[in-house]
Order: C-alpha cells, then structure tokens, then sequence
C-alpha cells in the first residue's frame, strides 16, 4: 500500500504542475503580472510563493526542519519577478526540489516524522499538507488564467457543457484500474 501511496502522490503532483505549465503556456508574459485588485497575488506572486514554499519544505526533508531559517516567506509576496522565463526557471526550480525527494522516498520513510515550525507530521502527514497546499495554489493560477483569457481559454479539464460526451466515452470502455491523472499525464507527454 505505502508504495502505492508514493505513486499515487507523486502523479497528483505531477499533474498539478501541468496544470500550471499548460496555463502558462496559454499567456502572455504582461498576463503573469496581473492582478485583480492591489490586495490580490498575481500568477507571478503565487509562482514566487509556491517556489519559496518547495525549496523549503522539500530541501533536507527528512532531516531538517521544513520552515528554514534562510527562507523569506513575506519576501515571497513581492512582486519582483522580471520575466515569464525567470517565472519559469522559478517553478521549475521549486518541483524540481520536491520530485527529488519524492523520488527517492521508500515505505520505511512514511512513518517517520519530520517537523514544520516545529510542530511533528509522520511523513505522510507532510506529503499531503504540501499536496493540498500546492493545489490551492495552482487552482489560483488557473483562475487567474480563464480570467485573463476569457473567452480563448482552453479547458485544462472537462470542457464546459462537454460532461455528457466525456462521461459516454469514459463508460463505452471496460472497467480498468489506474491512476486518474495517467490520462491528462499521458496526453500532455504526446502533446509535447
């Protein structure tokens, strides 16, 4: 189960990286720079955030304290990204730390426990903090995206007023077992 659990994992995040590469790619640089109002994160304030977040918790994970010392979080909710590749370096960055780890975890580090602030998470516990907190994020970014493409957004999902025709052509196929990103992940690996 616990090696199932690491694959399982490791595909949600998987997929919610795509979901923010696939909405990237659909803006102009200036459209990262938006924001709703003075209070609100642009995509670039939220990629900056979610960088600083993975460096932290994903670096010596199982051995130090996932809030570093170094780690800038305030800093982090400046808006001093210069440009969409510099965003892109960024979040590449930040996943690239985090899939390092979760690549070489094994069962025995599951019940382990690490420290955020000092408060204990079995490693369990962290993974899916972080899972969650990283889909928050990313849900932000997307809709942040259909805001600033309107009309040209192209669905990252189920297209609306298209349920009917994905739910026919899902229950016209035998019953399988398998993750539920493997679609949208083995899509995107033909589209690039």
């Amino acid at each position: 189960m616990s090696t199932e659990y690491l694959e399982s994992v490791r595909k949600q995040f998987e997929y919610y990286k795509m979901l923010g590469d696939k909405t990237f790619s659909q803006l102009k640089e200036e459209d990262l720079f938006w924001q709703y109002n003075e209070d609100s994160n642009s995509i670039s304030i939220i990629v900056k955030h979610l960088w600083g977040n993975m460096l932290s918790r994903w670096t010596d994970f199982l051995t130090s304290d996932g809030e570093k010392k170094w780690r800038k979080r305030d800093e982090e909710f400046e808006s001093d990204i210069k440009n969409k590749e510099e965003l892109i370096e960024k979040w590449d960055e930040g996943w690239k730390c985090l899939f390092n780890v979760i690549n070489t975890l094994s069962d025995s580090d599951l019940s382990k426990i690490i420290y955020i602030r000092n408060q204990g998470h079995t490693v369990v516990e962290a993974i899916n903090r972080q899972l969650a907190h990283y889909a928050y994020h990313v849900g932000q970014i997307v809709y942040c995206g259909k805001m600033i493409q309107g009309d040209k957004w192209q669905s990252l999902s189920i297209p609306k007023g298209k349920s009917k025709d994905y739910n026919k052509e899902k229950f016209s196929k035998e019953k399988s077992n398998e993750h539920f990103t493997d679609e949208f992940l083995n899509n995107n690996k033909r589209e690039n």
